[in-house]
């Protein structure tokens, strides 16, 4: 199934004219999710397993992103997304094409190292 794809460019724009219309969604796998300590402006966690995003209204066009310039992942997560009547399209170049071009983030926490004091 072919998923339809954004530029950063485009969705900033979209982020910066009308935020509401879009719903960013976060498809990293586990270990690159919970040991990065940025995200997306905010982005909405779709863990790999998830079946749905609760409280997203169906109208709402989805923007997925993952950590793989090939986006695998958010492809994935974009065609699950879509078989449940969401309109999605997949952040081409993921995370690092976005922070690679200086755009906007949100920081969150990552774990600790063992033996880290917090």
């Amino acid at each position: 199934m072919p998923v339809p794809r954004i530029t950063k460019e485009e969705l900033r724009q979209q982020l910066d004219t009308d935020a509401a219309s879009v719903a960013v969604v976060d498809a990293r796998l586990k270990y690159p999710y919970e040991h990065s300590t940025v995200r997306l402006p905010g982005a909405i966690r779709f863990a790999p397993g998830a079946t749905g995003l609760p409280g997203v209204a169906p109208e709402r066009e989805l923007v997925v992103y993952d950590s793989d310039p090939e986006e695998i992942t958010a492809r994935s997560a974009a065609i699950l997304l879509m078989k449940l009547g969401y309109r999605v399209r997949v952040l081409e170049g993921g995370i690092s094409a976005w922070v690679g071009a200086n755009l906007p983030i949100e920081t969150k926490d990552a774990p600790k190292p063992a033996g880290a004091k917090a």
